[in-house]
């Protein structure tokens, strides 16, 4: 299992996860820092350029989940792990990580009032001669505005009066309770290519609807993986009622059949894209979230989607859109249609 103590800096984390490790038998103190310390190391001073914190590399972000499977292998755990996560998508993507390694986490947050970070900040900077006070300063902003949703989900324990060794007795309370379960879909990584099949559903503005997943970073298409044995569209039937709690009835037109190629650490495969039809203002108003995968759903415009999709997916939906007004599918390679007479006629 996993610990993940969030907060901002000043908060408490590092000192608060040192006396955890005499209240919590068996558990191992965890810190990703490491992780990016080491990336500095290796990765070429001119990509390392292009990211404002090692957190905004996807292999740290990966090597976090793999890093963590490892130690679990050697340690009984739990792995307590003091890291300020104020990212949303982040946090989707290397949970969901865990998940799909079958690891628990539970995520609290260290929270105290503006002032106090203030002042903690000053007497850490005091003591290292300022090298860290701007750093830390500079993320008490984005902090307060990734709190809403990290308190949404995390179990929050205020620090503000309380020492490293209360604050951990309080976290020991909270551990032994379940406080902070992160209640998350469990989906083993691929092992091999996939095919995934999609289902664009609209309302009556013709705006498509995507769901916003807790295992993943970006917002979705309705839909998941084909399971042996069974048919593209049936799957995606299948997973539209899973998901939403829609039974959708007739059959459905493939608008895109997309090859995405494999891209380590990723295996590829085949991406289908179907057309749902046109929802029901009663159908929109009685759809059903499941929380352990999906926390949100709307129905958005073209360019709409383009705040919300990863550039893979949205090249994907904006061929789909262009196929479905033309009344005929298009097979793309990689996001880019092949194989038609004149797929840029398509595309207009």
């Amino acid at each position: 299992m996993i610990v993940w103590l969030n907060g901002a800096f000043g908060a408490g984390k590092t000192t608060a996860a040192y006396e955890l490790l005499d209240l919590l038998p068996g558990s191992t103190l965890y810190d990703p820092e490491v992780i990016g310390a080491e990336l500095r190391w290796i990765l070429p001073k001119e990509h390392l350029a292009q990211v404002a914190d090692f957190q905004d590399l996807r292999s740290w972000r990966r090597l976090v989940a793999d890093t963590a499977a490892a130690l679990l292998s050697e340690v009984p755990g739990p792995l307590i792990t003091p890291m300020t996560l104020l990212r949303r998508e982040y946090r989707d993507e290397m949970f969901g990580a865990f998940a799909a390694r079958r690891i628990p986490v539970q995520h609290l947050l260290l929270h105290a009032e503006e002032a106090v970070l203030r002042e903690r900040i000053d007497t850490r900077a005091a003591a290292d001669g300022g090298t860290t006070r701007a750093w830390c300063l500079s993320h008490l902003g984005p902090y307060q505005e990734a709190l809403p949703w990290i308190e949404a989900e995390a179990h929050t324990i205020d620090t503000t009066h309380l020492g490293p060794r209360h604050t951990a007795e309080r976290l020991a309370e909270a551990i032994g309770a379940g406080e902070g379960a992160v209640d998350i879909v469990q989906t083993p990584e691929p092992t091999a290519e996939t095919v995934a099949a999609g289902i664009l559903l609209f309302d009556d503005r013709d705006r498509v609807l995507l769901v916003d997943p807790t295992y993943k970073p970006g917002w979705e298409f309705p839909g998941g993986v084909v399971e042996r044995g069974e048919a593209p569209s049936a799957a995606g039937v299948r997973e539209v009622f899973e998901e939403l709690g829609l039974r959708l009835a007739g059959e459905l037109a493939l608008l895109v059949a997309d090859w995405e190629p494999p891209q380590p650490p990723g295996f590829g495969g085949m991406r289908l894209l179907f057309d749902g039809g046109r929802l029901a203002p009663g159908e929109a108003a009685a759809l059903l979230l499941p929380s352990a995968e999906l926390r949100g759903w709307r129905f958005v415009t073209e360019d709409e989607a383009a705040e919300l999709l990863p550039p893979v997916r949205l090249e994907r939906l904006r061929c789909a859109l262009r196929a479905r007004r033309a009344g005929q599918p298009l097979y793309l390679e990689g996001g880019v249609p092949t194989g038609a007479a004149d797929p840029g006629k398509l595309l207009r």
